[in-house]
């Protein structure tokens, strides 16, 4: 016959507590070491948990604190905090958990010492430096954060409604109960790309035109109560002006005006950018595309006026040549003289080129005398004879 058990043992580390519960009915807390108690017919159980920095069910920490109140103030610290305040829990100084409103959450403080700092959300929306220092920003659900830049301007919206401009910085705001929202304006001038569109000129020719402007936030608040998009709201302004320009001029004119056409884009966009807190720098036509066959044709155009201005200079040239000329047979008509060294040097020019001259004078001539003598007579000799 087996015997019946009359006693249970339960070992607990010093990192450790147990719940010790007949029949599910909790009778004590069981500090470390080994624990013998009276159990007849296995009717005691022991759950055993972790106590340092440990959390523990806020149910099962809220049923305790009602029914063993003296246990519960000993060894938890339950944290509760109201619609409009939040709570940070530090382990021994070193901050561990945010509770949210409306929220429970308990934990061991038997080995652990436990700090709860509660904070009022409605008494002031900014979280303070020595807060922000001790939280997560980027994971808490209940603070919105940004950093403003120094050629940034930030807007504090809240519930929709602009309530402050922020310098630059780190800035934190508690949305416990509210919408909190940090709006960035980029201060510095941001060229903006306008891409080829096909716009038909006066003349129904279809052109594509790309353009270049740059765009500068002058009043941030401005500009984002006026508009959510700056300069998606400034691009469309410039494609309609340059529509506009490019309509109501023929494909010749929009050529040779292409000045003209950027200081009436300009004139037509910097009115309405200042109405939404912006301002218009420079702005070009970068390029204009032409349809394949128009280009064609254009280019025919241009190779044929540099063809007739070559034939110009050519033949302004030849009359120039022609004129000097003339001018020089003058001279040698009334100078023997300079006629007859013309002469050698076109002799030496044809001596320079052949390698062998065979004289032939003929009959009674003095040969290379008499051809350098008679090859040319002089108008004076011819007079005296």
């Amino acid at each position: 016959m087996q015997r019946a058990r009359l006693f249970s043992e339960f070992t607990v580390k010093d990192d450790e507590r147990a719940f010790l519960s007949r029949d599910g009915r909790f009778e004590r807390l069981l500090e470390p070491g080994r624990h013998k108690a009276f159990d007849w017919n296995h009717r005691l159980s022991a759950e055993v948990v972790k106590v340092v920095r440990a959390e523990i069910p806020a149910e099962k920490a809220l049923l305790l604190r009602k029914t063993h109140p003296e246990l519960a103030e000993e060894h938890f610290a339950i944290i509760q905090p109201a619609s409009s305040e939040v709570a940070i829990v530090s382990f021994d100084g070193e901050p561990k958990h945010l509770v949210l409103p409306n929220t429970t959450r308990a934990f061991w403080k038997t080995v652990t010492r436990v700090d709860v700092e509660t904070i009022n959300t409605s008494s002031d929306i900014r979280v303070s430096k020595r807060h922000q220092d001790k939280l997560d920003l980027a994971r808490t659900s209940v603070i919105t954060s940004a950093v403003v830049e120094a050629y940034e301007t930030g807007l504090l919206m809240v519930d929709g409604k602009l309530e402050e401009r922020l310098a630059p910085g780190r800035h934190a705001f508690w949305t416990v109960g509210r919408t909190v929202k940090i709006v960035k304006a980029d201060l510095r001038p941001q060229p903006l790309e306008v891409t080829a569109q096909e716009i038909l000129t006066k003349d129904r020719i279809g052109i594509r035109v790309t353009l270049t402007a740059f765009v500068k936030v002058v009043d941030a608040e401005k500009s984002v109560l006026s508009t959510s998009d700056v300069n998606g709201t400034l691009y469309r302004m410039i494609q309609f002006a340059i529509r506009e320009a490019v309509a109501a001029r023929t494909l010749d004119e929009i050529l040779a005006a292409r000045d003209t056409i950027d200081n009436e884009v300009r004139t037509f966009v910097s009115e309405r950018a200042r109405q939404l807190g912006a301002e218009v720098g420079e702005i070009g036509v970068k390029d204009v595309i032409l349809p394949g066959d128009v280009r064609e044709l254009l280019n025919k155009v241009v190779e044929a006026e540099r063809v007739a201005k070559a034939n110009l200079i050519r033949r302004q040239e030849e009359t120039a040549s022609t004129r000097s000329l003339l001018n020089t047979s003058k001279l040698m008509e009334n100078n023997p003289l300079l006629l007859r060294l013309k002469e050698l040097e076109a002799l030496e020019k044809l001596v320079e080129k052949v390698g062998r001259i065979d004289l032939h004078t003929g009959t009674g001539a003095q040969g290379f005398d008499a051809l350098l003598t008679n090859l040319v007579r002089i108008k004076g000799s011819q007079e005296s004879e």
